[in-house]
């Protein structure tokens, strides 16, 4: 090595430790999983269950070890969706609203005790103007407190 290489050698950087300690957190459909394990279920015993009942599709224990350890890029398929909730034991929306939050980043509220059609206006509001949203909530107060009065 000459006096010339030295005077361009840089000292290599420590590694960082605490990078590999920081783990992204699991994803809500790796939570769903993972809390399956937890209570004593096997990846195993998940995919001998993991039968969507409309279509018969199946989904794999090396499929849902991929989940939970490093997820897919892609979500997985309608199919699979109902595969999974039939492995957890859980209603596929649940399922559904896992992959949404997990894959989409997307996350739905749940409004408890309406029917339906309460969720398409929630669903049809998503945009409107701050004046339009106050008439729709006026309206739907209106009612509320109209059924209230007639004793309903």
């Amino acid at each position: 090595m000459t006096r010339e290489d030295e005077d361009m050698t840089v000292p290599a950087t420590a590694p960082d430790t605490g990078a590999a300690d920081l783990a992204p957190p699991a994803g809500a459909l790796s939570q769903l999983i993972q809390e399956a394990l937890d209570k004593g279920d096997s990846y195993q015993r998940l995919a001998d269950r993991a039968i969507d009942p409309e279509t018969g599709e199946t989904v794999s224990k090396p499929y849902l070890q991929r989940i939970v350890k490093t997820p897919p890029t892609n979500p997985p398929t309608v199919p699979m969706i109902g595969a999974i909730a039939a492995a957890l034991g859980k209603p596929v929306r649940r399922v559904q609203e896992a992959v949404a939050k997990q894959w989409l980043q997307y996350e739905a509220t749940e409004l408890a005790g309406y029917d339906s059609e309460v969720r398409i206006i929630v669903g049809h509001l998503a945009g409107k103007s701050k004046a339009e949203l106050m008439k729709w909530r006026y309206m739907i107060e209106a009612e509320e407190r109209a059924k209230r009065e007639a004793g309903e």
